[in-house]
């Protein structure tokens, strides 16, 4: 098929209606609500049942599979224009302990989930040998890494590592809040919880989706006069430059250098972080709203998460149904173990509400972790929210390493140092929180 912009249009107007569609089950079922499915995932498997790939009923064009690409660079390009100002020495000290804790369980996830499929599942089943990079890819990285990993390694020549991705990420959610509401139940009745609430007793904009009028909030300020442009066209203008300039660098770079293959994203994330710094030092950065360019990010992401199901090819997943299996088995028993064991060592206070966000975010993504800790803390008293936040900004270049250096580890042969890089890294990281006085050797709960 040769693509018209008219490709375009249908596509993101087939995938609009589906997430109306999904917001309104999600406003209506009860279930649903219970699963706390966002309504992007419920999209993605409507247009997954709906399109090519089952049904065939609606008439999504050949270039569904090509849109998470794009959309993962606008998400990149946008992080860097959030985080804003930041001290590093009072970050770390005043959230080293949930910054040590979560950095050992991202590098853990990438490097054991590695050496798990190369020991256990290579000599088995003929599998690529990043096979086991899924995992952290679609757990600890959620659709939006998928997505990155799964454009990387089809640039490689592994084609079927995008279906694969996205459809641990989907598992991934799932078993997030199905293990999670189980691991929770369990515990309240145990007595570890101190915030507990009942499902029934959740905000109804957290059941349903809908925001009630007494609780609506603004989604920006106007930091650009209207006369001039647009204040929400002045913030997409922003990112997709960004994206751009990240898109035709990657293509530069391959251009020097045959079988060089670098992530738009990767690059992306740079400029963007480059052109914050500079915004930074002529103090125009006052004139970025970070709510609006979030809005932007979660926008790209939600419709990213329902094109990314919906192009799953069943094929693929089901011609590696059993090693696929085994490795998403190893994945929610290591993140039980983290929070069940690991995390009252590290959390002396909260370590519940802390071990359960934490649970939520390896295994489903950070809006998975979300939705757990409202369950458990629905007014936030335990400030794990905002410690995350602030946990999470020196993270994120770890997380955008990983996801950059990852493919081009396993594509020059050195898996098996990439693995040592990571463990590794996780046992200097758990010695340092040691010294720092972030683990301890007596266990709450």
């Amino acid at each position: 098929m040769e693509f018209s912009v008219w490709n375009l249009v249908t596509d993101v107007g087939l995938i609009a209606m589906l997430l109306l569609v999904g917001m309104f089950l999600r406003a209506r079922i009860g279930l649903l609500q219970r699963s706390f499915m966002p309504a992007s995932i419920i999209a993605g498997i409507l247009g997954l049942i709906l399109g090519p790939n089952m049904l065939g009923w609606l008439p999504f064009s050949d270039f569904i599979g090509d849109y998470p690409g794009v959309l993962i660079t606008i998400v990149f390009a946008s992080i860097p224009l959030t985080t804003g100002r930041f001290n590093i020495k009072k970050t770390i000290n005043k959230v080293g302990g949930l910054w040590s804790y979560s950095q050992i369980a991202m590098l853990l996830m990438w490097g054991l989930g590695l050496v798990f499929a190369l020991v256990l599942l290579g000599p088995v089943f003929d599998l690529h040998n990043g096979f086991g990079l899924i995992l952290a890819a679609g757990f600890v990285g959620g659709h939006g890494t998928a997505a990155a990993i799964g454009g990387a390694f089809e640039q490689q020549g592994w084609e079927e590592a995008t279906s694969l991705a996205m459809t641990s990420a989907t598992l991934g959610a799932i078993l997030a809040i199905s293990v999670g509401l189980l691991l929770i139940k369990r515990s309240a009745d145990a007595g570890y919880a101190n915030y507990i609430s009942k499902f029934d007793d959740l905000p109804e904009e957290l059941r349903t989706g809908l925001v009630p009028e007494d609780k609506r909030e603004w989604m920006g300020k106007d930091t650009v006069s209207a006369i001039s442009i647009d204040p929400l066209l002045f913030h997409i203008a922003l990112v997709m430059f960004v994206s751009m300039i990240g898109y035709y660098l990657s293509k530069f770079g391959e251009s020097l250098y045959a079988g060089l293959s670098i992530p738009a994203f990767s690059i992306a994330f740079l400029i963007g972080l480059i052109l914050s710094l500079l915004m930074q030092s002529a103090d125009m950065d006052k004139y970025i709203d970070k709510s609006v360019v979030s809005k932007i990010s979660g926008s790209a992401t939600d419709v990213l998460v329902a094109f990314g199901i919906a192009s799953i090819n069943l094929t693929v997943v089901a011609q590696n149904i059993v090693p696929f299996s085994i490795l998403m088995a190893f994945g929610i028993l290591f993140t039980y173990v983290f929070y069940r064991f690991v995390s009252q060592y590290y959390f002396q206070e909260n370590w519940f509400e802390k071990g359960i966000f934490t649970f939520g975010w390896i295994t489903g993504a950070v809006a998975m972790g979300i939705a757990l800790l409202r369950i458990v803390d629905p007014r936030l008293e335990s400030n794990t929210l905002e410690d995350y936040g602030l946990a999470y900004i020196p993270i994120a270049p770890v997380e955008i390493a990983l996801i950059t250096f990852a493919p081009l580890f396993i594509a020059s042969g050195q898996h098996w140092l990439f693995a040592l890089i990571t463990i590794g890294a996780s046992a200097a990281i758990l010695i340092f929180s040691y010294t720092r006085g972030w683990l301890h050797v007596k266990r709450q709960g």
